[in-house]
């Protein structure tokens, strides 16, 4: 039977696909992934699971509602101008100028 094995790395970090075992039961496939996989790298933790079980919904199996495109939620996709940086530097700098003036308020 084969198992797949995912690999965490620090504690409290995910889990991520290393691979997979070849093992008769699930303690061999622990087992083997200790050997195989958790002494390669720093590994907090591993998991197994049998291939078998692990499915899969891609996107056009998808029933989510809508796009799953989320690049709007990023601000690396806007286009802005880069006037409007400069002017607002300009405004920090006179507000600067101003408190100092005052005494710092």
């Amino acid at each position: 039977m084969i198992y797949e094995v995912f690999r965490q790395e620090k504690e409290g970090g995910y889990h991520t696909h290393c691979g997979n075992v070849h093992a008769p039961d699930r303690e061999m496939a622990l087992l083997f992934a200790e050997v195989q996989h958790g002494r390669r790298k720093p590994t907090n933790s591993l998991w197994v699971c049998p291939q078998k079980e692990i499915g899969e919904v891609d996107t056009e199996e998808a029933k989510f509602g809508g796009t799953t495109d989320k690049s709007y939620r990023w601000a690396m996709t806007y286009n802005f101008d880069a006037s409007f940086a400069e002017e607002v530097a300009d405004s920090e700098k006179e507000q600067a100028v101003a408190s100092a003036q005052r005494g710092g308020d």
